[in-house]
């Protein structure tokens, strides 16, 4: 592996607030602002896009770690929910992301170190230690039975 990569993005405003995000090899979305913002429903904002940005670090650095640490399980999937609120002299800023993770598991056995591995993934998420929002984990882990 190496130290360092580079990943690229491009918009092009398309008018009013919206816009076109493209990045190399993938598929482009329509942004916007929110409603509440002066855009329009229905459409991927920047705030959409942080959230979803933590979301699925999150569920890639699980995945990588239960791998790992050979966990078996069924399924995963995570809801988050970002709070964006207006601090003084600070403007708007995303004040917190809570994730809720929602795993089932193949053994009984496995229920506490499935919990110490999504804790661990929190932790290492690499876009949740570069940003200043903290994040909070509430985890739901069941067993689909033996």
């Amino acid at each position: 592996m190496e130290n360092q990569y580079s990943y690229s993005t491009e918009v092009e405003w398309t008018g009013e607030r919206g816009g076109d995000l493209s990045a190399p090899d993938l598929p482009n979305l329509e942004v916007d602002a929110p409603p509440e913002f002066k855009g329009h429903e229905g459409v991927w904002t920047p705030e959409h896009l942080f959230v979803a940005a933590v979301n699925s670090c999150f569920m890639t650095t699980f995945l990588a770690i239960a791998e790992n640490s050979k966990l078996e399980f069924v399924s995963f999937s995570a809801d988050a929910k970002g709070m964006l609120e207006k601090l003084e002299g600070q403007g708007f800023i995303m004040t917190e992301v809570v994730l809720r993770p929602k795993l089932l598991i193949s053994h009984a056995r496995d229920v506490e170190r499935a919990g110490r591995i999504l804790q661990k993934a929190e932790k290492n998420c690499l876009i949740s230690n570069s940003i200043k929002t903290e994040t909070r984990l509430e985890p739901e882990v069941s067993f689909a039975g033996e």
